[in-house]
């Protein structure tokens, strides 16, 4: 029973709000599954379906309530390499195949989604935890940036065939658009919250733009202007000849292969710190594991079918919790409007003027970006500033998974520098001429040249004690440099034991040497920590014992 009411609850809380703001990332999700679809390079339509069935499998399945999938600039910049390599292989065949590189596509998608799904399996989703603050910060940043950046191709117009900015009173008029939907979106919620800000802007600017019979960029001019037919079509057939076309891929498979490793870290890696900064703006925990295995199916569903592929989408998932869509409605909706949208409302989309959803996805930037960072960006670390710019800057200049897999690897770096420098060893003869060393700080192999230059092996005396009760043992280079400490005692024919080594490091040491029997020291009481077997005998007050 408790199951079935977690479910339910996460279907949808408020299905009018689900219902509006899932229409709402419908409209929004139009432009920029089309507009993605042309950076790799093939037919809007593809990337129109891919979107559908990515978004409605993730909404019902994923591991996140609300959160919106679909095709996405960070796959398409990976894909339209595949797709171009493939149409050049296609062309050069005996027998020649027009769009191979599209059927290759729809062949990788399947290896995406096998890798993704065992990353569920596998439960690798909760290492996206191990992801730090400043990274975070920094994805944030660089996605609003990338996401601004992705809109100023849409002041772009079609003068003699070629693509130039607006000027003038086209310009005039796409800017005053795109203020009068910013300006309702900013003063709608002060007034009222039960409808969705963002949609009431578009059906808005759309009204003002069809019955004054402004000149302006629509969606259906921007999908023609790009080389496309418009949004009617139909779905795809089964793509059974996929599996004819695997022997097109003899010796280009490492080209498959890698493509969709790459192709479904990027993915991943989207889709979980999207996953990630909507549980912090709704205060609620999404399943990272299960969202792995949900975006895999979808990918999967996408290459037998036909769709482009994609993976969550920061934008359209923080239209959609803004605007009040908390459960898997709203991501339900708006994966069955946009494909209503494509079969049955072409006509009506393709009036929706491109300066409306700019205007709502500038608002989106907005909203975005941690604007907190200017202020704390002089009280954190200089280590922890570095990695919030870079990781910034490595998302617009290249992309996503690369900024992440950067920013971690810094901070793993400067980390590991600095426990390594923290490695301390006090030292004190004991009264029977036996001399300690107690070892404080961290020992992995980051720490263990210092941990070594502790020691004067030659001039200590015939008995010594290393006493670890405050360091931890942390990998194979710490063992191995114990193991070695103690060889080069025992060769100068001197006496060592180990103290308070902990249970795991003293397995490991054993197995890899049965005289650690010898060397290390069992059940040895804490000097420093007792416990009061007869409290009667503390009379005192407790101001008068010393701490």
């Amino acid at each position: 029973m408790i199951l079935g009411h977690t479910t339910r609850k996460n279907f949808t809380q408020n299905p009018k709000n689900d219902i509006l703001s899932g229409l709402t990332v419908a409209l929004a999700l139009v432009p920029e599954a089309v507009a993605f679809a042309f950076v790799a390079g093939v037919d809007p339509l593809v990337g129109l379906y891919g979107a559908f069935m990515m978004g409605i499998v993730t909404a019902l399945f994923g591991g996140r309530p609300g959160m919106i999938s679909g095709a996405t600039g960070a796959m398409a910049v990976v894909m339209v390499h595949l797709i171009s390599r493939g149409n050049e292989v296609g062309l050069s065949l005996e027998t020649p195949i027009e769009n191979l590189g599209l059927q290759w596509l729809f062949i990788t998608l399947l290896f995406v989604g096998g890798i993704q799904i065992l990353a569920g399996v596998f439960k690798l989703g909760k290492f996206v935890r191990l992801i730090p603050h400043p990274v975070m910060m920094g994805f944030v940043n660089g996605l609003a940036i990338v996401i601004f950046l992705s809109q100023l191709g849409l002041f772009k117009e079609t003068v003699n065939g070629e693509k130039v900015f607006m000027a003038g009173t086209s310009l005039w008029t796409m800017l005053i658009l795109i203020a009068i939907t910013m300006g309702i979106m900013f003063g709608l919620p002060k007034l009222t919250r039960k409808i969705p800000s963002a949609l009431t802007a578009i059906i808005i600017v759309a009204a003002i733009t069809i019955f004054g019979k402004l000149d302006v960029s629509t969606v259906g001019s921007f999908i023609r202007d790009g080389g496309g037919e418009g949004l009617q079509g139909s779905l795809p057939t089964f793509q059974d000849q996929i599996f004819g076309l695997f022997g097109t891929l003899q010796g280009h498979w490492d080209t498959i292969l890698s493509t969709a490793l790459v192709l479904a870290a990027v993915g991943l890696i989207e889709s979980l710190m999207t996953l990630n900064l909507v549980d912090e703006i709704t205060d609620t925990r999404g399943n990272g594991n299960r969202e792995c295995i949900a975006q895999g199916s979808a990918n999967i569903l996408n290459g037998l079918f036909g769709g482009m592929g994609g993976c969550a989408m920061i934008g359209q998932s923080i239209i959609n919790v803004d605007s009040g869509g908390r459960g898997r409605l709203s991501g339900a909706v708006a994966a069955i409007a946009l494909l209503c949208f494509v079969l049955f409302g072409a006509p009506l989309i393709e009036q929706i003027p491109i300066a409306a959803l700019v205007g709502v996805m500038f608002m989106v930037v907005i909203g975005t970006f941690a604007w907190s960072s200017f202020r704390i960006i002089r009280k954190i670390p200089i280590s922890d500033a570095i990695v919030l710019i870079a990781v910034s800057a490595i998302t617009v200049w290249k992309d996503l998974a690369i900024a992440v897999i950067a920013g971690v690897i810094i901070s793993a770096l400067v980390f590991a520098w600095k426990n390594a420098t923290m490695i301390r060893a006090r030292k004190r003869m004991q009264p029977n001429g036996t001399k300690t060393y107690e070892i404080w700080g961290p020992l992995f192999f980051g720490s263990i040249q210092t941990f070594n230059t502790k020691f004067d092996v030659k001039n200590d005396p015939k008995s010594v004690e290393i006493d670890f009760i405050e360091s931890r043992i942390s990998d194979h280079s710490a063992l191995e440099a114990i193991s070695n400490l103690v060889n080069k005692y025992e060769a100068e024919g001197k006496s060592i034991k180990l103290k308070h080594l902990s249970k795991d490091c003293k397995i490991l040491l054993r197995k890899a040497n049965p005289k650690f029997n010898d060397v290390i020291v069992e059940d040895v009481d804490d000097p420093r920590y007792h416990l009061a077997a007869d409290p009667e005998k503390f009379t005192k007050p407790l101001s008068e014992y010393s701490i």
